[in-house]
């Protein structure tokens, strides 16, 4: 289970906040793969690139900022400021899960903006969540799968990092119909857009630096390991926009020699 904090998010982003996931999720580790590319990456030599971009990104900037964030913040501020930044994601939700006839997914996301902002103090507490509104994928990405929408090539975007065709075009779609991108336009809305996205990439860096550091530890191949972990959440992702429901499974561990349970 070691990356499902880290890139369940695909909501409230900016490049900022993707440097602080996607550029962390690079490692130490690159192994070039050899001269053959994987049929299912056909731009590898470009997004290795890409990827080592990312690593200098984290190394040198993301990950201490984030380490500075969480000293400075006790737990319970960094707690409040999360849950403010996660309902400002439920009425993009709310539209892709109707997008993706799913009413009763769109239901719920209706309900807990609500709850969580009236009842919840503006979204600083999760109060849907302990009366059980449980939180809804939905994303532009999602909702081009739903219609048909092939994957197309798996590219690993600047600042963004992994994505592919399909899921890059959705999320640009995304970052301009999630608040306060949606509500705020001209030089309020590029200083407050920043200012939001800044904290919330900050936040999501600093919740999962222990467990970052451990996968680059461990990655014998960074670069693989994290394209297979982060497609197997994808994955998951597109079969409930599909309304396909299933037990949550541990994702597999590409690493772990074949005669070996995974944990």
């Amino acid at each position: 289970m070691i990356c499902q904090d880290v890139v369940r998010e695909r909501g409230r982003v900016s490049p900022l906040v993707i440097a602080a996931l996607c550029s962390a999720l690079a490692g130490c580790a690159n192994l070039s793969g050899g001269g053959q590319h994987a049929p299912d990456d056909p731009l590898e030599p470009l997004n290795r690139a890409v990827f080592d971009t990312n690593i200098a990104l984290d190394d040198a900037i993301i990950r201490p900022l984030a380490q500075a964030y969480r000293t400075i913040l006790p737990e319970f501020v960094r707690d409040r400021i999360r849950s403010v930044i996660d309902n400002l994601a439920e009425p993009r939700i709310f539209v892709n899960d109707l997008l993706q006839r799913r009413a009763d997914a769109a239901g719920i996301s209706l309900a807990r903006f609500f709850l969580n902002t009236i009842v919840g103090a503006g979204g600083m507490f999760d109060y849907a969540t302990a009366h059980g509104y449980a939180k809804q994928s939905g994303d532009f990405g999602q909702t081009l799968y739903t219609w048909g929408t092939d994957d197309g090539p798996y590219i690993v975007l600047l600042f963004f990092g992994p994505s592919n065709m399909r899921d890059a075009f959705g999320l640009g779609v995304d970052l301009f119909t999630t608040p306060p991108a949606l509500v705020l336009t001209g030089h309020a809305g590029t200083v407050t857009n920043f200012a939001v996205g800044a904290v919330d990439g900050m936040d999501l860096r600093a919740r999962n630096i222990e467990t970052l550091d451990e996968i680059k530890a461990s990655a014998l191949d960074l670069y693989s390991h994290l394209k297979s972990i982060t497609r197997q959440r994808r994955d998951a992702q597109l079969r409930e926009a599909q309304g396909i429901k299933q037990e949550p499974q541990e994702l597999i561990d590409p690493d772990a020699p074949v005669d070996r349970p995974q944990p």
